[in-house]
């Protein structure tokens, strides 16, 4: 293992330097700090502090990667303490710690996972909130941290991964909705790069094809995170010339939200415009009508999560490591937001 003296050696700089840019201190430029934490992966430097528990090899810590700005969501933070509550638990039953490594949204993600991982302070990594196009994977598949992914990416060849049926989800909302006489369908993604709005695309694109129906044909849109973004979106649907019977969701705690937005358009969820959610919330149980979505037990998600990653710390592939990882089923929950549509209920009257 190098160590700080090596790393200085090898890019022909103090140790000084070398320290401050790991931990990310004032007086070194954006060129040199991204100089050294690239080359300490190429190296495999491990911070000292280490030292003791690399001794015996391990450091007995797993670290769990969240965004800050995406775990404070409300429809995410619900989400990330019940699967941090559940790793915890099953992995402190092993005598292992999972430490949260909240990555500020003013940080650059790639740079604070660089110098997480030349500290030498977990044994493993789960990163969430993964892109299209993830230069973390790319960083993490270059070192010999073993590592897992909640969610998939384009980025960095073949990884162990574990994500929710986002494609499955959408397509079956779409034969729910085409089941009731729906044609006129418009999906909203989410507003950012996250890969899960690509699947959640896909899926329902070919379900549409599949009909015989022709997805770009319909309304698409990026969900606002903002009650004001709402009520332009809902504007936006109302006065469509192809105007929409039905709106599909990928998100959860939006939809309160949308509803609000739909009461002042005079528009009722499920008479009016059916709508179908993402994930089964808490906050939409106050809804009414209670809208259609779809179930997964995050606890067990938690738990599989840390089984999967001490798999890969014991050197065992387990599922996730496998070329296909491990896709999570969701169960649709029926609510009274979705009916047929209003011109439907009109010909069979």
């Amino acid at each position: 293992m190098a160590d700080i003296r090596d790393l200085a050696r090898y890019l022909n700089i103090s140790t000084g330097t070398v320290s401050r840019a790991l931990n990310n201190r004032p007086g070194v430029n954006a060129k040199t700090r991204a100089r050294v934490l690239e080359a300490a992966g190429e190296i495999g430097y491990v911070a000292n502090q280490s030292g003791r528990n690399l001794r015996r090899g391990a450091t007995n810590s797993i670290g769990f990667l969240v965004e800050t700005g995406e775990a404070s969501k409300p429809e995410n933070g619900e989400f990330f303490f019940t699967v941090v509550d559940q790793m915890t638990l099953y992995l402190s039953e092993r005598g292992y710690d999972l430490v949260v490594l909240p990555c500020h949204s003013a940080d650059d993600p790639v740079e604070y996972l660089a110098r997480t991982v030349a500290r030498g302070a977990v044994d493993a990594m789960v990163i969430t909130a993964t892109r299209r196009h993830d230069r973390r994977i790319e960083l993490l598949a270059q070192t010999q941290l073993p590592f897992l992914a909640l969610g998939r990416s384009e980025s960095g060849g073949e990884f162990p991964w574990i994500d929710l049926d986002f494609a499955g989800v959408a397509r079956r909302s779409v034969a729910e909705l085409l089941a009731l006489g729906h044609r006129e369908i418009a999906v909203g993604l989410p507003q950012t790069e996250a890969m899960l709005g690509y699947h959640y695309l896909w899926g329902f694109q070919s379900a549409m094809r599949e009909a015989g129906l022709d997805p770009e044909k319909c309304i698409s849109f990026r969900a606002p995170n903002s009650e004001a973004g709402w009520t332009d979106v809902v504007e936006m649907l109302v006065t469509s010339d192809r105007r929409p019977t039905a709106v599909m969701l990928c998100t959860d705690a939006t939809t309160v939200w949308l509803y609000r937005a739909l009461e002042r358009c005079g528009v009722r969820p499920g008479r009016d415009l059916s709508v179908v959610t993402f994930r089964e919330h808490p906050q939409a149980s106050f809804l009414n009508p209670a809208p259609a979505c779809f179930r997964v037990d995050v606890a067990a998600l938690g738990r599989l999560l840390a089984v999967e990653v001490l798999a890969l710390l014991n050197g065992a592939n387990g599922s996730a490591g496998s070329e296909q990882g491990i896709l999570v089923p969701m169960e649709f929950v029926s609510g009274a937001s979705i009916a047929p549509p209003p011109v439907a209920v009109e010909q069979r009257a």
